[in-house]
């Protein structure tokens, strides 16, 4: 008898009666979770209990992870888990378990390895089966519900799997321990091998061959915003002189193309083709809080305009649209409305004049490359700029916000708003330093608010947890991301406010970091989860960046920076913490210089000093000018702070007397320090 004839009588519970599941997702916090718990599969949260129920019935784990604003993962709900007959084969050969990769990424981590190793890809949404101890024997992404050519549909894969299990489980298992043993072995510290000025050449010289000279950025489609790249090419070129043509030209073509909202603000997760066209609709807060940053430190680089319009219009987007009325950020905007991709967000010709009028619905179409047949489905077309400064710049905007007002009366996606601690921290430190240089203090406000949510919220028991929604923290320990970015945000938010708050807890993340995620024995490396997580078949320890930092490289860069913040009692052993990191990143750096686009800013950071710059006054008017010209004139991933001589909590400014009773500065390259100036002009001319 196969295994789709007997599947109904081994049911626990029928398909066709939800009402005799628990519905376990009820009570979850994570949006994606909730999206599932009407299915009439009968899912399980990750836990000890759905592990120890695979282990009462003998019957492998369906494992399921996706995210909510996942476009393929809604594909997949749709066609499989939404579908009767698909979960009655589910309930009755697996336990199912349902995972949100944006709450718990050290699961994530571990069977995306596993899925890349049995595949050679990865992606979500991710369908992997695990023994009941949870070791993974067969791994896969987006299954069909009919089958295709090199691919089963999902249903066929299910019986498959099931009576295999029924028949050869010995075998499954003991394939599943050998790619645990090759994960972990796989997995180890990289070795010892340094970011010296050697390795920077080389990683420029490699991303040059990588260039795509027609339409900017790296590789082929689909393309994603290489904005940790740009950032090490930008401070490459502070530093050297060289380099700045690959940025200048990434930088355009991603800010005029479709992956920009031209109407909204906000940057979309990557292209689905190689000329930034047409984007995956979905909008991620980690994208647009590096992107804010990027733009920001490249307007102050080139004084380009349409940067700074699109600092402007991406911090807007970030306040609309993922504020929450707690403080925080939300995660994502997802890329369907109504189920359909782009639906909120393409337009017609005839959409344009109806809205516009024929005039400017032309003007508009000719602006934004807006035509028959359109560049995307059913004939409309994404918006794209043909040129960064429209001929009639109040024209451009009187356009742009009718065609706002009118999109806002379409069906609008759904909000992930959930607050992650990682991207939360990203967000914070780009709106601290893009206030800074633009001169929007409400962007600095907004960060301080972000910042004292996390901090007194998600920082519980002496130890930070990963998510909340709707005010109330959720149980996941932070990761090592979550500890990294929130304590590189809180240093920047420290340098624009001057507040010794936000020092003293990012020092607070940075020791607790230190204690808890290294690897014994090997100085500089880092797992992923602390000591005393969750023990999961594998501890994850991914140092490569990615589409947002790793962790292990985003605590490199706050510990070279809290050495130079820090008191001296602390500045040598953040410095040393942060070397021994970054000499774990020179094979990386060298053969992966795409995935390791952090790492590398932080080794210009270090070549360059860092930089530090010490603005003291009786008070802020008399520091203005100084202030504006260091952070103006400051290379990126430099250290600035304003304040009294000697204000307690900033050790920068202890020792740092007023000149001829007036405002000065101070400038320092690693522990080596220039005179004092007295002048906006002098301290130009010292920063180069």
């Amino acid at each position: 008898m196969s295994v789709a004839q007997k599947a109904v009588p081994r049911a626990r519970f029928s398909a066709c009666d939800p009402g005799g599941m628990s519905n376990r997702l009820k009570a979850a916090t994570s949006p994606y979770l909730l999206q599932h718990a009407g299915n009439p599969v009968d899912w399980w949260p990750w836990g000890e209990e759905a592990l120890a129920e695979a282990k009462r019935r003998n019957v492998p784990i369906l494992l399921s992870v996706g995210y909510a604003a996942c476009h393929w993962c809604h594909v997949m709900a749709h066609e499989s888990f939404e579908d009767e007959a698909t979960a009655t084969l589910m309930n009755a050969n697996f336990v199912n378990i349902k995972v949100d990769r944006e709450e718990r990424p050290d699961i994530d981590s571990v069977y995306m390895a596993a899925t890349q190793a049995m595949t050679g890809q990865g992606g979500w949404p991710m369908t992997c089966f695990l023994t009941p101890e949870g070791e993974p024997f067969h791994c896969g992404t987006y299954y069909p519900p009919s089958p295709r050519p090199g691919m089963p549909s999902f249903s066929q894969l299910l019986v498959a799997v099931a009576e295999a299990w029924d028949e050869r489980p010995g075998e499954l298992r003991s394939g599943a321990r050998q790619i645990i043993a090759h994960l972990t072995e796989k997995s180890g510290p990289l070795p010892e091998s340094v970011v010296d000025g050697a390795v920077l050449e080389s990683a420029v010289a490699s991303l040059r061959k990588e260039y795509d000279a027609e339409n900017g950025g790296f590789g082929g489609a689909p393309k994603f915003p290489p904005t940790m790249a740009l950032n090490f090419l930008l401070r490459h070129h502070e530093r050297t002189g060289s380099g700045l043509s690959m940025v200048e030209h990434t930088a355009e073509a991603m800010a005029l193309g479709g992956l920009n909202d031209q109407l909204a603000g906000g940057f979309a997760r990557y292209s689905v083709d190689a000329r930034w066209e047409v984007p995956h609709f979905e909008k991620m807060l980690y994208d647009n809080g590096l992107l804010l940053r990027f733009y920001a430190r490249f307007h102050g680089v080139t004084g380009y305009e349409y940067a700074r319009r699109t600092v402007e219009e991406t911090a807007e987007f970030l306040l609309r649209d993922l504020g929450t009325a707690e403080g925080g950020f939300a995660a994502s905007l997802d890329a369907d409305t109504d189920g359909v991709e782009g639906l909120t967000y393409v337009w017609t010709p005839a959409q344009l004049a109806e809205v516009l009028g024929e005039e400017d619905g032309a003007w508009a179409a000719e602006l934004f490359q807006v035509a028959e047949p359109g560049n995307f489905e059913h004939g409309a077309s994404t918006l794209r700029l043909r040129e960064p400064h429209p001929e009639d710049a109040e024209r451009y905007e009187r356009v742009r916000r009718a065609l706002l007002a009118a999109r806002g009366q379409r069906p609008q996606p759904a909000r992930d708003d959930k607050v992650i601690a990682a991207w939360n921290g990203l967000a914070i430190g780009a709106f601290a330093n893009a206030g800074s240089r633009l001169g929007r203090p409400q962007w600095i406000d907004a960060a301080t608010r972000a910042a004292a949510f996390l901090m007194d919220k998600h920082f519980v028991d002496g130890r930070l947890r990963r998510t909340s929604r709707d005010g109330v923290v959720g149980t996941t320990a932070g990761v090592l991301e979550d500890y990294a970015c929130l304590a590189e945000g809180l240093l920047e938010l420290h340098q624009s406010t001057g507040e010794p708050r936000w020092l003293a807890d990012a020092i607070t993340l940075l020791d607790l970091a230190l204690a808890h995620f290294g690897v014994p024995d090997s100085p500089g490396a880092y797992y992923d989860t602390a000591d005393d997580a969750e023990v999961l078949v594998q501890r994850p320890s991914d140092p490569t960046d990615n589409a947002s930092p790793s962790g292990a490289s985003a605590l490199a860069n706050a510990l070279l920076t809290a050495s130079v913040l820090a008191g001296h009692d602390q500045v040598g052993r953040y410095r040393e913490a942060a070397e021994q990191a970054l000499a774990r990143a020179g094979r990386l750096a060298a053969h992966a210089p795409r995935f390791a686009g952090h790492w590398l800013t932080v080794a210009e950071a270090a070549a360059a000093g860092p930089v530090q710059v010490a603005v003291v006054g009786p008070d802020a008017a008399s520091r203005a000018d100084l202030l504006a010209a260091a952070v103006a004139s400051s290379p990126d991933g430099a250290v600035v702070v304003s304040g009294t001589p000697d204000a307690d909590g900033v050790p920068l400014l202890a020792d740092r007397p007023l000149v001829e009773g007036a405002a000065a500065a101070y400038v320092c390259r690693g522990y080596v320090c220039e005179r004092p100036v007295a002048t906006a002009e002098e301290l130009r001319s010292q920063l180069g």
